[in-house]
């Protein structure tokens, strides 16, 4: 026990966006070429496995580091211990890991951990003095940690000296769950390397602030140069350098054009190395066979940021692709950070920055909605559309590619942004989904996040065996990650739009009840229909409030909708108002006024102004028979109250905002701790089926009720059969008989089932007739389930989702009703609740019509157990039990199907590096 370890006192912070896949050599979790991965100053260090070949690095981190360092890593001044241990490292086989930071072209650091029992490892540390305060020994400490659970290592042990503040700050700080003991001068430490609920928030704040770091200079530049800007119009860099000059960019621009001394009046180099002083950021508008070189040229005069607006890179196929990676491995190289390439450009309306640096023809206008899109059309479409709504912009953002930058990291860039109240994404893809979902429910907390996503068909749906994998689509594996996560998904870019002028700057509906009053009957009517289709309610208001609106405001009709009539003054609709949102019976307004000779629209929003000043009780606003009207009615303290053209589009936003006020207010949730789980066990089982049938295969009987023994899943036990004599002499009758042949989804309707079996004459006769409408001689002699009602309880790993869980009505009844729910892990006891109590059978489970209520709490442990064992045994791609009978006195897997693939370890999707 003489590992010690010395490093930063500050956390490091990366960034994923891609799964990164198996490696090679003794990391599974690391690809050989490593990731990138973001220090806390924003600067790009690359994680990757140590080679045997970076021995002499090793020995040249050893010479730079100082006797203090030495004597900290290795309890004494031993440097030639130090070599030996670095060759020691470079050659180690198995039972050891080792990762290795480099910095620019240099070795910087070094983390490492060695096997002493199953399941235990020592860990140990040594990062470059030079780069100390940087978050490096965080970052690597995470790394490690990840690589060593993917191999079995719940716990990573280190001998640290008391003395040693910076690295005992660095395991402190890293969020991971620990043990100490202090003797002699030495700190024993015992980190478990699992995620629990701090460790996953300390990694998010740290990532933030990172990310904060590294986009500052990017988003928020003192410099600004258009690279290949024209010296005549029409061109994309000449448009661009116009946005900018005319938008009164607050910084120093300049454009690089060799032929041009000038660019209109903007001064133009040959060269961005030719530009006097430091340059932030560099907007590329050259051929795409031009881009490496200036990427280069600008790594070289240390430019923090690039928005590469040039077409022709991955989206023309393996070429483009090529020279895209060639030009983020020349970014990565310096601390360059990429947005696009293909892209529209950026946007910061912040009066200290005035930055428009796009070629489309619009001029954002300040506001509190931050906007990233993946394609450009769709960016100016929310932009345009976005002006005129009346509704402003804080910053925007085109991916394009998404070579680097990504909707991940702009949730962090916003996440604690003051002049962001709203986030909108258009999304064709996901890099890590999982980790979106973790941020997302972060950053949702605060502020809502509004997404468009693309690609919405059914193409993609997945031919599978199991009634899991048959139901599931990318559709739905998304929309389970946006309900974990709380997530508002949009069906187009004016539903975002409209929705996050509800939600910008306002308060939040409290709860689902709409109170609807205008001058417009029918507009009510609408506006009462749209509400009930959306599930809002629109209850009828209290006799004392009614008499008092007859009485303030002569109402003609005052039951909700309030109907005012026609020639309703402003007056009348400001007095209606405030009685009813002060009467605590309605949780939100929309009002529907129709423009009228009798009337007046600036009056009217007046009024409305006046009635929802300071109130905690959103308004929104329909206003008919007046297209010239302003999109919004500016109050005293500079929020807004929303116009809409047509009712339903009023109660559509306000009904997001409800969803969204109810996701933010409910408690986050916990996964619960189970008891009766056997990970060894059920990891054992898996790969001695797998031994047998090494391509893949459907699990036997045995092989699935061993899965379920280890989850702590009660299952009716069943007998194989596999020829007529082996039926069983004594059983218990009445039994079942199913057919066991593989690949049969649906037995019934083959003929594979016999219920109520009731005598051995009997047991021949069903075993005969199943094995000759099924052509298989393979059958299971099962005791009759408990009555109840039938549940389908699934698994199925989604290459890019990971493990969706699902749970629904089962039985014959499974596709005849699609009745299911769908979530995404971790799998919280709130979500597992939100699945059974959200399907449409639930009253069945909470006792109809004068039924015994089934057992709930049995049903939602079975969901928290497949949710356990498929995170466990990443072997399992698919998982049905089917039925699940939910009885008063609990919960049985009657049918249980599960197909088992060899499987490496899943990529870390927690994870905050970027693979190269």
């Amino acid at each position: 026990m003489t590992m010690s370890s010395t490093g930063p006192a500050e956390g490091a912070i990366g960034r994923a966006e891609g799964p990164v896949p198996p490696g090679s050599g003794s990391h599974s979790a690391v690809h050989a070429a490593g990731w990138d991965a973001l220090a806390a100053d924003g600067s790009v260090v690359r994680i990757r496995p140590i080679q045997a070949e970076d021995e002499p690095a090793l020995k040249a981190l050893n010479r730079r580091a100082s006797d203090r360092s030495i004597y900290l890593r290795f309890f004494a001044l031993n440097r030639r211990g130090a070599d030996e241990h670095a060759h020691h490292l470079a050659s180690a086989g198995d039972g050891y890991g080792a990762l290795v930071a480099e910095y620019g072209e240099q070795l910087v650091g070094v983390a490492s951990y060695e096997v002493l029992r199953p399941g235990e490892a020592e860990m140990a540390f040594l990062v470059d003095d030079a780069v100390h305060g940087r978050g490096i020994g965080t970052l690597l400490l995470e790394q490690l940690a990840a690589v060593a659970r993917e191999r079995g290592i719940h716990h990573l042990r280190a001998d640290t000296l008391a003395e040693n503040a910076a690295m005992l700050r660095v395991f402190t700080e890293s969020g991971f769950e620990q043990v100490r003991h202090l003797e002699s001068g030495v700190v024993e430490l015992s980190l478990d390397t699992s995620y629990g609920p701090g460790t996953l928030d300390r990694m998010a704040e740290r990532e933030r602030s990172a990310e904060e770091g590294s986009l500052r200079r990017v988003l928020s530049p003192a410099s600004v140069t258009v690279i290949g800007a024209g010296r005549k119009p029409g061109g994309v860099g000449r448009e661009v350098l116009i946005n900018l000059a005319e938008g009164n960019y607050s910084g120093e621009l300049s454009a690089v054009n060799p032929h041009a001394e000038l660019i209109g009046s903007v001064p133009s180099y040959p060269s961005v190395l030719d530009i006097p002083g430091t340059v932030d950021l560099a907007i590329v508008a050259v051929p795409a066979a031009q881009v490496l070189g200036v990427v280069r040229d600008c790594g070289r005069k240390g430019v923090a940021g690039a928005v590469i607006l040039t077409a022709g890179f991955s989206e023309l196929g393996e070429a483009g692709r090529q020279l895209q990676q060639d030009v983020l491995a020349v970014a990565r190289e310096h601390s360059i950070r990429l947005i696009g390439p293909n892209c529209l450009g950026i946007v910061n309306t912040a009066p200290e920055v005035r930055l428009n640096a796009t070629f489309a023809d619009l001029v954002p206008s300040p506001g509190s909605l931050a906007i990233a899109a993946q394609s450009g059309a769709v960016g100016i479409a929310v932009l345009d559309h976005a002006g005129r709504a009346g509704l402003g912009i804080s910053e925007f953002v085109s991916l394009g590619n998404k070579v680097d930058v990504s909707g991940n990291d702009l949730l962090l860039r916003w996440w604690r942004e003051p002049r962001t109240d709203v986030i909108g994404l258009y999304l064709e893809s996901f890099g890590n989904p999982r980790k979106f979902g973790r941020l997302a429910r972060l950053v949702g907390r605060t502020k809502p996040i509004l997404v468009v996503k693309g690609g919405r068909s059914t193409g993609g749906r997945r031919a599978g065996a199991s009634h899991t994998a048959a139901a599931a689509t990318p559709v739905i594996a998304v929309d389970a990650l946006f309900a974990q996560s709380g997530v508002l998904r949009m069906d187009t870019v004016e539903e975002l739009v409209d929705t996050a002028r509800v939600l910008a700057g306002r308060p939040l509906p409290r709860g689902r009840r709409l109170g609807v009053i205008g001058n417009a009957g029918g507009a009510g009517v609408l506006a009462a229909d749209a509400a009930g289709r959306l599930g809002l309610k629109v209850p009828e208001l209290s006799a004392v409030i009614q008499q008092e609106l007859v009485d303030t405001t002569g109402a003609v009709g005052a039951g909700n909708p309030v109907d005012l009539g026609a020639a309703a003054s402003a007056q009348t609709l400001e007095r209606a108002l405030q009685v009813v949102m002060n009467s605590g019976e309605v949780d939100s307004v929309v009002v529907c006024y129709a423009a009228t000779r009798a009337g007046n629209v600036r009056d009217t929003f007046r009024a409305i102004a006046a009635a929802a000043a300071g109130s905690a009780v959103p308004v929104v606003v329909t206003c008919l028979g007046a297209p010239a009207a302003e999109p919004r009615i500016v109050l005293d303290d500079g929020s807004t109250v929303p116009v809409f053209a047509f009712p339903e589009g009023a109660v559509r936003a306000l009904a997001h905002a409800v969803r969204y006020s109810e996701w933010r207010s409910r408690p986050q949730g916990a996964v619960p701790t189970l008891d009766r789980v056997d990970a060894d066990g059920a990891h054992a089982v898996a790969r001695s089926f797998l031994e047998h049938a090494p391509a893949s295969g459907w699990a036997n009987t045995r092989t699935a009720e061993q899965l379920m023994e280890y989850a702590g899943i009660p299952v009716l036990q069943a007998i194989s059969v596999s020829r007529r004599d082996e039926l069983p002499a004594a059983v218990n009758y009445p039994v079942a008989v199913k057919t066991a042949a593989e690949g049969i989804v649906h037995k019934t309707d083959v003929g594979g089932v016999r219920v109520g079996v009731r005598d051995r004459e009997a047991l021949f006769s069903a075993y005969d007739e199943i094995t000759t409408a099924t052509g298989d001689p393979r059958v299971v002699v099962q005791a009759m389930a408990p009555a109840g009602t039938e549940l389908v309880i699934g698994m199925v790993r989604d290459p890019l989702f990971g493990p969706v869980v699902m749970a629904g009505s089962g039985g014959v009844l499974t596709d005849l009703l699609a009745d299911r729910r769908w979530r995404g892990l971790p799998l919280t006891d709130l979500d597992a609740a939100e699945m059974v109590r959200s399907l449409r059978c639930a009253p069945l489970l909470a006792g109809y019509r004068g039924a015994p209520p089934a057992d709930e709490q049995a049903v939602l442990e079975v969901l928290h157990r497949v949710a356990w064992l498929v995170e466990t045994v990443p072997e399992i791609a698919e998982l049905d039990i089917n039925p699940l009978m939910a009885a008063p006195s609990g919960a049985i897997a009657v049918d249980v199907k599960i197909r088992l693939i060899p499987a490496t370890p899943e990529p870390d999707w927690h994870s905050r590096s970027l693979r190269r």
